[in-house]
């Protein structure tokens, strides 16, 4: 297929079928962009924060599939977390968050002692 461009190879769909969900246009773009600023965001907290390792391994992961699977429906398959406008919008509540648990620091210790039973499931 030399000389067709590479926008009109590939299938484009209409729709998401989500309701407000639009299509993504330029999905590895997005991707890498968010996932890049995740990461980012996730050097300012320690390193052994619970939050930073669990995060950044699975950005990390989906990261890697972005930069090596150019085919979306494969992607989609790698990551397996729905359409790719979905996982777009996973990783930009994901950005949010970071950047809310940098200000907020949960890793640090409590200001005072924690209420007695405050982790006791069920509360009687």
């Amino acid at each position: 297929m030399a000389g067709i461009g590479n926008a009109a190879v590939r299938i484009l769909k209409k729709t998401t079928g989500l309701t407000g969900l639009k299509v993504a246009t330029e999905p590895h773009h997005a991707l890498g962009v968010l996932y890049g600023k995740i990461l980012k965001t996730l050097q300012d907290m320690p390193q052994d924060a619970a939050y930073r390792k669990y995060t950044e391994q699975i950005v990390t992961e989906r990261y890697n599939h972005v930069k090596t699977e150019q085919d979306i429906e494969k992607l989609e398959t790698k990551i397996n977390c729905g359409q790719i406008e979905e996982v777009i919008q996973q990783a930009e509540n994901e950005l949010q968050l970071a950047r809310k648990m940098v200000e907020w620091k949960p890793w640090q210790p409590l200001i005072g002692q924690a209420p007695a039973n405050q982790w006791k499931w069920p509360v009687n």
